[in-house]
């Protein structure tokens, strides 16, 4: 089981964190067209994502939303179910309390916070469908 790569986005689509762990392929163009890409994605995939099947995708997106419109993405192997309760942690025990608490963190811009940064990927690296990219 691996962890790929974490995205967090505003209702408005600004990216305000991205990490990534076991990403094999780049996708050969600017992380901010990235960001626009997945973003784009995610609202176009909202209306019918319980009905769709990924069974030609390698990788399962797990998809965590909160009330104030910020969109966690965390994209997986098929192995792993759900990271819903790890997607929740990350937003309550660490963007909120790290980000959206500190007077230094401006709302609604990416985050800069290396706290918040070292403690989300302590976090995910603890996780027990997290392993290391083999050799």
């Amino acid at each position: 089981m691996t962890v790929h790569n974490l995205y967090i986005f505003d209702r408005s689509g600004t990216c305000l964190h991205y990490s990534e762990w076991h990403r094999r392929r780049q996708a050969g163009i600017p992380k901010e067209e990235e960001f626009k890409l997945m973003f784009g994605m995610l609202f176009s995939l909202r209306s019918f994502v319980g009905k769709m099947s990924p069974t030609d995708i390698k990788y399962r997106l797990h998809y965590y939303e909160t009330a104030s419109g910020l969109r966690l993405v965390l994209n997986t192997d098929l192995s792993v179910a759900s990271a819903r309760e790890a997607l929740h942690h990350i937003y309550t025990n660490l963007f909120v309390e790290l980000v959206v608490k500190n007077p230094l963190c401006p709302p609604r811009q990416p985050v800069q916070s290396e706290l918040f940064r070292s403690r989300l990927d302590a976090f995910v690296r603890g996780l027990p469908f997290f392993a290391p990219r083999p050799a």
